[in-house]
């Protein structure tokens, strides 16, 4: 969804050349940063031994960040922000700091939070690096976003981090994009400290969604720049189906892109730059819609 009210933060966050170096708590109130080193929740839905989530894994420890994982045990692309309601849950601890949860990537991030980081929440739930993109309306539907949005449920700071341009992914050039992905959060991490200096990483519910394009033909190239974007409202991945005759329909999914919106996510992954579009976790568009809902509602009575 578009979020106006808090496009300018992603905005004063990215204005400066030290970012766009690759291209130029609890819940009650906002945690406050850490001076050192940050306690980081790494989350995904491509699931906990896929390669961007290990590529994010030792790209922040080597940046000194102590990072536990805590995702889904199997890939669970595509899930958004559903959670089981199941009375039980099998949770693996394969190997230290990681934790494989059988279920969605906002089943993760509770536990992760009630259980894993019991008593004292992490600075920062990360969720990817996602393998393609989760823009427009990918990202509404998209479980990486939805591990992302469970954090800011709870009151953390989140970061959902995706890799991929608008064509179908290939393997071998989108892992390889992971690389300069996961460099990225790094300094936006870095920048998001720099700006916190004695509060918050980011304003109470908001959210940055990262967008980095597979640039080259091999995907090490370095992106065109960075831009503070919105989602861009269209769905371009429309789903068709055909009438087998027998009850059921094949399903097949066409891509009909749409002119971007300017200023949008869409816009800046296809000219090659990082799109990051700041989000909150809840349905709420602004006061200028709430107005305009209120006067709809105005002498309707049942």
């Amino acid at each position: 969804m578009r979020r106006k009210r808090v496009l300018p933060l992603a905005a004063l966050m990215l204005c400066t050349p030290a970012l766009a170096g690759t291209a130029p708590a609890a819940a009650a109130t906002p945690q406050t940063a850490p001076a050192g080193p940050l306690r980081i929740l790494l989350t995904n839905d491509d699931g906990y031994n896929a390669p961007g989530i290990r590529k994010a894994f030792d790209r922040l420890t080597a940046a000194g960040h102590d990072v536990t994982i805590v995702a889904p045990l199997t890939n669970q692309s595509g899930t958004g922000t559903k959670m089981m309601s199941a009375p039980s849950v099998t949770v693996k601890h394969p190997e230290p700091k990681v934790w494989a949860v059988d279920g969605t990537p906002g089943d993760s991030v509770a536990f992760g939070l009630a259980e894993v980081f019991a008593g004292k929440a992490p600075d920062l739930v990360v969720s990817g690096t996602n393998f393609g993109p989760n823009v427009a309306g990918l990202a509404t539907h998209s479980g990486t976003v939805g591990g992302a949005v469970a954090a800011l449920e709870s009151g953390v700071p989140a970061i959902a981090l995706s890799t991929g341009g608008l064509t179908a992914p290939d393997p071998v050039t989108t892992v390889n994009a992971m690389d300069p992905t996961v460099d990225f959060a790094v300094r936006l991490i870095d920048r998001l400290r720099a700006h916190a200096r004695s509060g918050p990483l980011l304003p109470q519910g908001v959210g940055l969604n990262v967008n980095h394009p597979v640039v080259g033909a091999d995907g090490k190239g370095t992106a065109a720049g960075v831009a503070a974007t919105f989602q861009d409202p269209q769905n371009f991945l429309q789903p068709d189906f055909t009438d087998s005759g027998d009850g059921t329909w094949k399903v097949s999914v066409k891509v009909a892109l749409r002119p971007a919106a300017k200023g949008g996510d869409i816009e800046a992954v296809s000219a090659g730059r990082i799109a990051v579009s700041p989000m909150n976790a809840d349905w709420n568009t602004g006061p200028a819609d709430q107005a305009l809902t209120t006067a709809l509602l105005a002498g309707l009575h049942l």
